[in-house]
């Protein structure tokens, strides 16, 4: 059976968006599942438009999402040769003419076809004219006026295009630079890629595409067309529906596995299965199991997904991914913190960025109390229970979890008071809120001599209020 290979041919025009990234995992997969070859081309040719920031920015998205490529990245700007060639080529055998029509001509042609009510295709004014190259012209490919082409798709099933209907396309403009159709027919045939997986907003490419195979005696891939994503309101995914480029959601505090499981769930099912391991993924990933139908962007499902592998992982890769996103002090604190801080906080956020946010108290050289939290807890009332927990931590040895939990609820006992009595103001000493991780964790994770001193802190506190 002949290797599959698969590519990847984004336009650098603007940073790699969920659809363009999904678009990518759907041939990884495929490719992976069958042990091919993952191909990654830049199809750079629109010179006006592309740079070398959105290359880069594609880059990162891809490395970002473990999407790995076994060749390129190619340019296709630097295939140019490549592509006159083979306009010549066409040419030459007659299957290709020259054209002078002007753009104001092209647009009186189609305001007249419309007003006719016909489809407005170009009408053949110079098909036969045997023109040669010359200032501004460009070249038309001589397509079939006959028959059907048949799309032999992998997802949609077979779809029929009269050729009749289909346009004698320019495939080289006038800047002597070839168009999206012709390029991608000649880059995709040199390379030998077998499967063309891409958005299906490309089926009407597809038949024109097909012919220009045929024409250049180029064997035809598979094609298939995956539908495209919708917001919540079902029209077409955008700005307005929330981020839509994947680096975006790196910056929001998103894991990499995160999106990729999210993403290959936008078409794509395994029973009512949510969770998948990459290693997964490959394995049951084929193109049968990808809908027809549009995927909707649901939000808060990633969100959810995001939560669950925060959660799951370890704290000292968790360390890593923050490392962008710390404050300066806790950029500044020990690995062993870092990491228990992290410990504490991952079962309870849902972003990174929430997780930085919710740590900032544990590596603050003075605690922060908000407003309404001091006024409520840190009360002169309390602060000779505060005084007394103070004095009695030097005492604590086991300073753990369930040591720390035995000693409050003693002290509690002894004083006949209830513990709630000393929580909520204990917590508001410890990390200047009302809402944090239990007691005992933070008492754990911050250390008894930081514990110790945000109490006298506290204390000094409510006595200054006086």
């Amino acid at each position: 059976m002949k290797k599959i290979r698969t590519r990847f041919a984004p336009s650098p025009t603007g940073f790699l968006h969920i659809g363009g990234a999904r678009t990518a995992l759907f041939n990884w997969l495929f490719t992976r599942h069958h042990s091919g070859e993952f191909v990654l081309r830049i199809e750079d040719t629109d010179q006006a438009r592309s740079t070398d920031k959105s290359t880069k920015a594609i880059l990162d998205a891809m490395n970002w999402l473990g999407l790995n490529w076994d060749e390129g990245p190619y340019f296709q700007a630097e295939r140019v040769g490549l592509h006159r060639e083979m306009v010549q080529k066409l040419i030459n055998e007659g299957k290709a003419y020259y054209c002078t029509c002007t753009p104001e001509e092209l647009e009186t042609k189609r305001k007249r076809a419309l007003a006719a009510s016909k489809k407005p295709k170009y009408d053949g004014t110079c098909r036969d004219k045997k023109l040669d190259k010359s200032a501004g012209s460009v070249v038309r490919f001589r397509g079939m006026q006959t028959g059907a082409t048949i799309v032999e798709d992998l997802i949609k099933g077979n779809i029929s295009f009269n050729n009749e209907e289909l346009d004698d396309l320019i495939i080289e403009r006038s800047d002597g630079y070839p168009t999206y159709n012709f390029a991608v027919v000649v880059d995709d045939a040199l390379m030998n890629i077998t499967h063309v997986i891409r958005g299906d907003d490309h089926v009407n490419n597809t038949p024109r595409q097909i012919l220009l195979y045929q024409a250049l005696n180029f064997a035809v891939p598979k094609f298939a067309h995956v539908p495209m994503i919708l917001g919540s309101d079902k029209a077409r995914l955008s700005k307005r529906h929330g981020a839509t480029s994947v680096m975006a959601y790196k910056e929001m505090g998103y894991l990499p596995e995160a999106l990729v499981n999210y993403l290959v769930r936008l078409g794509w099912a395994h029973g009512d299965q949510e969770i998948f391991s990459l290693t997964k993924l490959i394995d049951l990933f084929s193109l049968e199991a990808v809908g027809k139908s549009p995927a909707v962007f649901n939000p808060e499902k990633l969100l959810w997904l995001n939560a669950h592998y925060i959660k799951g992982a370890k704290p000292e890769r968790l360390s890593e991914e923050m490392k962008p996103i710390w404050s300066e002090a806790a950029g500044k604190a020990d690995a062993e913190l870092v990491c228990s801080v992290i410990a504490d906080l991952q079962p309870r956020v849902k972003t990174l960025i929430e997780l930085a946010g919710s740590a900032d108290f544990y590596f603050a050289e003075k605690v922060q109390y908000e407003k309404e939290a001091a006024q409520k807890f840190l009360q002169p009332a309390v602060a000779v229970y505060l005084k007394e927990i103070v004095a009695g931590l030097p005492s604590l040895t086991n300073f753990s979890k369930e040591g720390i939990e035995d000693f409050l609820k003693a002290f509690a006992q002894k004083r006949e008071i209830k513990l709630k009595v000393i929580a909520q103001p204990l917590r508001v000493a410890l990390t200047g809120k009302t809402v944090s991780p239990g007691i005992d964790e933070v008492m754990v994770t911050l250390g008894k001599n930081r514990v110790e001193k945000r109490i006298q802190d506290a204390v000094a506190y409510i006595e200054a209020q006086k």
